[in-house]
């Protein structure tokens, strides 16, 4: 009976039912550069001010920094991803850079693989690929894609690429590239599985393909409410792609990005992002030909972005850490889990209130996620309960130090 007197007394003290699972939080934060800079300014400055954000970031403890690829519409002036990130690397020292996205249907295959092996050479292994379709129909129209092909075309360059960085030799026709006996000269750095992420946005055909070369997605549209409501959808979706070609499917490889800007209070963050909001909504309006309901006045943008959304940049996080927080559990709720967040950098706020966000969010943020705190509240906890019994322990060592008149037994 003693056994059982044991099992009894434990299961005094366990739950009558076990917790429920908690979602899987990322464990992984970056920021993901468009960029999105005005017209109006010069590009020279603009780019210089994004290779000191790198820096930034890499001395914030950051992990990730991914630059994108256009060639039209004036505000997101990077043309080559892979120039501006081998600046990067120069600058930094740990913080991994991807190119966010290459747009395939621009690239002949084994050209885009050897630059980007390059950068990993260059940056000893901190390299990874990003790739899409490609997002501005003016950069397709102006290079003779149509955009009803242009998904085709990203399927038939990421499966030679994809074999092309495993150390294979490729030999492919399409209608619009050939590939003979084509290998890579360096390869990733030191051998290694150079990381690649296919971007998601509302359709599931990113989340396919990344499942069926078993990479990584790029969810690019979980701020937006159609992009939002289509997360778990497209989590299923690389579920059963994944399933077909006999892999398993990996929640940590999986990386979803939301604009957000952080201050002391939600007040002061709203009137930061005054600054900035118009220019976007501007943009917006000039590419959709399309006039926004409420977006007046900067106050009036602001608000519109944190309540109902705007097109394509979804509904921001304008706020507090504890904003931040709420919001990226909302996500993992409503994904069961991802592995990487990432900060949509915008031209929100004026440079230092920008870089104050970045902070908020590396100092308030990231620890609250991971559980790096934890250790030290139940420090403090633990000296709480019992204080009355260690501030009474050192007053009677002081007394008795006194009564014995400094004497050392």
């Amino acid at each position: 009976m003693p056994q059982q007197q044991s099992q009894d007394a434990q299961s005094q003290h366990m739950p009558p039912h076990p917790p429920p699972p908690q979602p899987y939080l990322p464990h992984r934060f970056g920021v993901f550069l468009a960029p999105y800079h005005r017209p109006d300014g010069d590009p020279a400055l603009q780019l210089r001010r994004d290779l000191d954000l790198a820096a930034d970031l890499d001395r914030l403890g950051y992990e990730e920094l991914w630059a994108g690829e256009h060639h039209s519409a004036g505000y997101e002036i990077i043309a080559s991803p892979e120039v501006f990130l081998a600046a990067a690397a120069e600058r930094t020292s740990r913080i991994t850079l991807g190119t966010g996205v290459n747009s395939l249907p621009f690239h002949q295959p084994l050209v885009l693989a050897d630059r980007i092996c390059q950068l990993d050479q260059q940056s000893r292994g901190r390299a990874m690929l990003g790739v899409g379709p490609g997002q501005l129909p003016s950069d397709a129209f102006m290079m003779g894609v149509d955009p009803l092909r242009s998904r085709a075309m990203t399927a038939d360059a990421l499966d030679a690429i994809v074999r092309l960085l495993r150390g294979e030799t490729v030999t492919a026709a399409t209608d619009w590239f050939a590939l003979e006996e084509a290998r890579l000269q360096l390869g990733p750095y030191r051998g290694r599985e150079l990381e690649v992420a296919v971007a998601s946005a509302v359709s599931p055909t990113g989340a396919v393909l990344a499942g069926r070369h078993g990479v990584g997605m790029l969810s690019l549209a979980a701020a937006d409410l159609a992009g939002y409501g289509a997360l778990d959808a497209n989590w299923a979706a690389h579920e059963r792609a994944c399933g077909e070609a006999g892999r398993a499917a990996d929640r940590s490889a999986w990386r979803l990005v939301t604009p957000v800007h952080l201050a002391e209070t939600r007040e002061q963050a709203l009137r930061e992002a005054e600054y900035g909001t118009p220019d976007l909504v501007d943009y917006i309006e000039k590419l959709s030909g399309t006039r926004l309901d409420g977006c007046a006045t900067p106050a009036g943008a602001v608000e519109r972005w944190t309540t109902e959304g705007l097109p394509t940049f979804g509904r921001a996080v304008i706020g507090t850490p504890e904003d931040a927080v709420q919001r990226i559990g909302q996500l993992a709720d409503k994904t069961g889990g991802f592995g990487t967040f990432l900060i949509l950098r915008l031209d929100l706020a004026e440079p230092a209130a920008a870089l104050r966000s970045l902070e908020l969010f590396a100092e308030r943020v990231v620890p609250r996620l991971t559980g790096h705190t934890e250790a030290r509240r139940a420090s403090l906890e633990w000296a709480g309960r019992n204080s009355e019994r260690f501030i009474g322990a050192m007053r009677r060592a002081t007394m008795d130090a006194i009564a014995r008149k400094g004497e050392v037994r």
